[in-house]
């Protein structure tokens, strides 16, 4: 199977799959993240207790770079600690500018790995990076 496949593969099955996108019992954080450049919209909800994340989840629409990248970083982030979802997030964002591209590194992204290339379509970069700020913003408001 090539790498297209396995990229159409993934994310397929997480812009079709409701799984992550959903509202949450109880969230302790909701944050709303926009792309403006296209009108990807998403909020974020997550429940977090002592340090981890127990739940998280999203609603909004967008294009599916948007939704299957957001999806890809709830199954990450789900069960870790707040401090690892944001090592997390600044790998994945690390390799989005190609500034990491070890793939030992690159590891740790599991699906997310599929969006490594993105970096080259400029114009979907934002699409793919918006959940990932968007849990970002989550966790600076909450320090």
């Amino acid at each position: 199977m090539g790498i297209e496949q396995i990229y159409n593969e993934v994310l397929t099955e997480h812009t079709t799959s409701n799984r992550n996108k959903h509202h949450i019992e109880n969230p302790t954080h909701v944050c709303k993240g926009v792309n403006p450049s296209c009108g990807d919209e998403i909020e974020l909800e997550i429940r977090e207790k002592d340090g981890i994340i127990e739940d998280a989840a999203f609603t909004g629409v967008g294009c599916a770079i948007s939704q299957a990248s957001a999806s890809i970083m709830i199954d990450l982030i789900k069960g870790k600690p707040v401090e690892e979802s944001m090592e997390l997030a600044k790998t994945f964002f690390g390799m989005i500018k190609h500034e990491i591209t070890d793939e030992k590194e690159l590891e740790v992204l599991e699906d997310a790995i599929v969006l490594k290339d993105i970096g080259h379509m400029p114009a979907r970069v934002k699409c793919a990076v918006l959940g990932w700020h968007t849990l970002e913003d989550v966790i600076k408001k909450e320090e």
